[in-house]
């Protein structure tokens, strides 16, 4: 504790005389404060844990969990230390002292017991263990006593089952053409559902009237609330393809002004913007549900930047953008210009989101500039019930993007990025630009072919990152700006050899930060192939570090961990830890490469076998003697990505 410190302390106490070491321990022993149970998603829980003391950072919050009907618990990671650490220049923002955290992997509609405890060797002061319970989100779903509507496109001449109506407009509001059917309210209720039967449904929204009801903006707006037990649901009613055509529209589906309303089993296509469901500090929806829909010529899937949204579900869609299929391009001119491979954006992003407790998941995302995207939304919102928190992003397959296949950037606490695969991207693999706080947890992703910016774009100084059992065809190369509170265990990169390029480049602003038990593969072309900036061991943050000191660099990894204590276990590896995964062309950047012509299961006695640590509630189910590195075990079952099979009869 410096002079200055005691100094404020004794101030505060009136002039009572207390001993220096008397203060020390106060600052340095940790209090609990309130506990924060954040919105459940269908497999995960979020926690917060506010504290006040614990200067040293040497307190800690083991997390342990059970099924309610259960006697065992079972153990978690613990919470990650978040505070005082500045996120972003522009935004001037400082993490609050706080314990944050995730569990994994649960079973959805299911009620859990979940204990807290918090220790510090300088004693903890107030509640140390804290005991709650919390339910798991269960699959949205129709509701089984609401009314029937059958819709038919235009022109249908054959026997329709009653009550029926041309178009969705028409179900949804009652009969009328044109600005007359906004003249009366909508009709529809809560638990109602409108089954769609296949054909065109595709507007002339340049002709005042028209069947489908639709005017010059040629947008459906939905303006009636489900709820969850009673959501609204549009869905095709399974007699062929439902087809809605934009007509080159802005936007097709407004949903902004209705929570629990769902759409399933359609196709999308000819529109900017096919679901446009929320505005910055304007409005948006809750509980908007998008499942089974398949995008086609589309400028973006589905978009909220509303900080009150809440509890999307958007799964087993195929998306499908305008980007270039043939060869991959990048918007980075003083790159991509070089190759003739400049991108345009003519599809923005698959999926956008921010609010809380959304489910993203099983979509196959192609040919857009990024995949999925947290909303880079700015300064985080101080009421709790507007925070960027509880964001489930997990098995997507993602291919083809001229950014970022995945962005958490904006985020503040429990943002989860796991098991998805990207393969060929022009920049980078992961983003968190910036995270507040965290954890944001990038946890068994593949990323394959990464071109210019590597595995991860950590800007904006983000905090709170843990990098767990991914496997990176690509370097770590992100050393243009620095990071604070990351953590990576059992991962795997491998360079690409491109001329000049480290296979690690990486600084921090925390001396915490911590790198242990990685496989790496040294690029051939680099002098040296470990870059590292951080402060010194015994000072816990320098946040002026970008300017104030030069790179380390070393030839080996063995000269990087002693030098640095970083990577006492990390290993080198090569290709062929693989079943079938070649090296990029470093040569030719705008290659496509195919998902199914990669094997990244590991090949049995490889190095890369049994080379991990134990990380509970990742791991736990490791084959052998200690977990394996990168994104899959040995023997254990590959994930499935994107859509899966379902079968609703």
């Amino acid at each position: 504790m410096n002079s200055i410190k005691i100094l404020l302390i004794s101030i505060i106490m009136a002039g009572t005389l207390v001993c220096p070491a008397v203060l020390c321990s106060a600052l340095d022993a940790v209090t609990p404060g309130e506990f924060i149970i954040e919105p459940p998603t269908l497999i995960c829980l979020g926690f917060e844990w506010i504290i006040t003391g614990d200067d040293n950072r040497d307190a800690s919050a083991a997390v342990y969990y059970r099924e309610k009907s259960s006697s065992e618990w079972n153990e978690a990671l613990p919470l990650l230390r978040i505070g005082n650490e500045p996120v972003s220049d522009m935004m001037n923002y400082i993490t609050p002292n706080i314990f944050a955290g995730s569990i994994f992997d649960l079973t959805p509609d299911t009620e859990y017991e979940c204990k807290f405890v918090m220790s510090d060797p300088d004693g903890v002061q107030g509640e140390k263990t804290k005991l709650v319970t919390v339910r798991t989100r269960k699959e949205p779903e129709a509701y089984d006593g609401g009314r029937v509507f059958h819709v038919y496109p235009p022109g249908y001449r054959g026997p329709k089952e009653e009550p029926s109506h041309t178009g969705v407009k028409s179900a949804y509001y009652g009969p009328g053409g044109d600005d007359w059917g906004l003249a009366a309210h909508a009709h529809i209720e809560p638990g109602d559902i409108i089954l769609v039967h296949k054909g065109l449904y595709k507007s002339d929204r340049m002709n005042y009237s028209n069947p489908l009801g639709l005017t010059f903006h040629g947008t459906y707006v939905f303006t009636k609330d489900g709820t969850p037990e009673k959501p609204i649901v549009i869905k095709a009613a399974g007699d062929g393809e439902v087809i809605f055509d934009g007509d080159g529209c802005y936007r097709l589906f407004d949903t902004m002004a209705a929570d629990n309303i769902h759409f399933e089993g359609f196709t999308i296509r000819n529109t900017d913007i096919a679901f446009y469901a929320g505005v910055k500090m304007v409005g948006g929806c809750s509980g908007l549900v998008v499942r089974n829909c398949r995008f086609e010529d589309i400028g973006i899937g589905v978009f909220t930047e509303y900080e009150g949204s809440k509890n999307f579900y958007i799964a087993d869609n195929v998306m499908l953008g305008r980007e270039s299929r043939t060869r991959l391009r990048g918007w980075n001119r003083s790159f991509w210009g070089k190759y003739g491979n400049l991108s345009t954006v003519d599809s923005f992003y698959g999926i956008k989101v921010y609010g809380q407790g959304h489910v993203i998941c099983h979509n196959y995302i192609a040919y857009f500039h990024d995949g999925i995207d947290v909303h880079m939304y700015g300064t985080p919102e101080k009421n709790q019930d507007l925070k960027c928190v509880s964001i489930d992003i997990y098995n997507n397959d993602i291919f083809m993007v001229c950014d970022d296949v995945i962005e958490s950037d904006g985020g503040e606490y429990n943002i989860r990025v796991f098991r998805n695969r990207g393969i060929n991207t022009a920049q980078h693999g992961l983003s968190a630009q910036p995270i507040y706080g965290g954890p944001v947890y990038f946890i068994r992703n593949i990323i394959y072919h990464a071109v210019q910016g590597g595995a991860f774009k950590f800007n904006n100084h983000p905090s709170g990152l843990i990098v767990y059992h991914n496997t990176f065809c690509t370097e770590w190369n992100s050393g243009f700006q620095a990071y604070s509170n990351a953590h990576v265990r059992n991962n795997l990169f491998l360079g690409i050899d491109f001329p000049d390029r480290p296979v690690l480049r990486t600084a921090t602003f925390t001396s915490y930060t911590s790198f242990d038990y990685n496989g790496y593969r040294p690029n051939s072309t680099a002098e040296n192939n470990f870059f590292w900036k951080s402060p010194p061991k015994n000072k816990l943050q320098d946040f002026d570090i970008e300017e104030s000191a030069s790179y380390l660099s070393f030839k080996t990894l063995r000269d990087f961990s002693e030098t640095t204590d970083q990577e006492k276990h990390g290993i080198i590896v090569d290709y062929n830890i693989f079943r079938n995964v070649l090296k990029p062309d470093p040569d030719d950047p705008g290659h496509v490469y195919q998902p199914y012509d990669l094997d990244f299961r590991l090949r049995p006695g490889s190095k890369a076998v049994d080379a991990g640590c134990i990380l509970p509630n990742v791991n736990d189910e490791f084959s052998g003697n200690a977990p394996d590195l990168g994104a899959y075990e040995t023997g254990k079952t590959v994930p499935v990505y994107g859509p899966r099979t379902r079968n609703d009869e």
